[in-house]
């Protein structure tokens, strides 16, 4: 039976209130993650539970959740407005996940397991596998699995937890860098073979500087076509 804003369950059982609030965010993540709504573009809480099929209390909790998160802005003269990183938050985000990276292939230089080893060789195998395909979205998919194998490595909860919510808040500003410069998706392949190399050999002193290069470059491509 439905209610005049949702069906009778939404209200009437607070698991399933929860579960349409987390399948609500989800869904408006990915949508925002692959660029269906883009920077600058406004979204409406009606439009927006109309098309997922639910009342607006879950679409609403999702959105506070997202603002919470960076990947928009509410406000009462604007609206719910699609966020773009400004130059210096990408900077700002790039010195951590540098300060993170460099850390984390230190410390774990020489230690992986032959599992871990194993599954940071068929990333690479996988990224030699598209190299001049200028397949972005599966470079994108890979340059973020390659980089979370290392912090899945380390054991460190919170930091994975850190670097996952930077790469989520920057992947579209990198998906459009890999679309404009499609050598990218190739140079990075190379620049991250170098890295791993390093690490299994337990370089961790090299395995760093690489790390902190790669991630300069990246930042670069990044901010350089964008200006002040």
């Amino acid at each position: 039976m439905r209610t005049q804003n949702g069906t009778a369950s939404e209200y009437g059982n607070g698991a399933t209130r929860g579960l349409l609030k987390e399948r609500a965010y989800e869904e408006i993540k990915r949508r925002l993650l692959n660029n269906d709504y883009p920077p600058r573009s406004f979204l409406a809480e009606r439009q927006l539970a109309e098309q997922l099929g639910m009342s607006k209390t879950p679409v609403k909790a999702a959105l506070e959740r997202l603002e919470h998160e960076g990947f928009i802005t509410v406000s009462p003269q604007q609206g719910i407005v699609v966020r773009e990183l400004a130059f210096e938050e990408i900077a700002d985000q790039y010195e951590i996940r540098a300060a993170l990276e460099t850390y984390i292939v230190r410390a774990v230089a020489g230690r992986l397991t032959a599992g871990q080893v194993a599954r940071l060789k068929a990333n690479l195998k996988a990224q030699e596998r598209i190299r001049g395909k200028g397949d972005v979205g599966r470079g994108v998919e890979l340059d973020a699995a390659f980089h979370a194998l290392f912090a899945e490595s380390l054991g460190n909860q919170e930091i994975l937890r850190v670097m996952v919510q930077l790469r989520e808040r920057m992947q579209r500003v990198i998906t459009t860098v890999f679309q404009l410069n499609p050598g990218r998706i190739d140079s990075s392949y190379d620049e991250h073979r170098a890295i791993a190399d390093a690490v299994i050999a337990g370089n961790g002193p090299d395995a760093a500087r690489l790390v902190e290069w790669h991630l300069e470059v990246g930042k670069q491509l990044l901010l350089t076509p964008r200006g002040r």
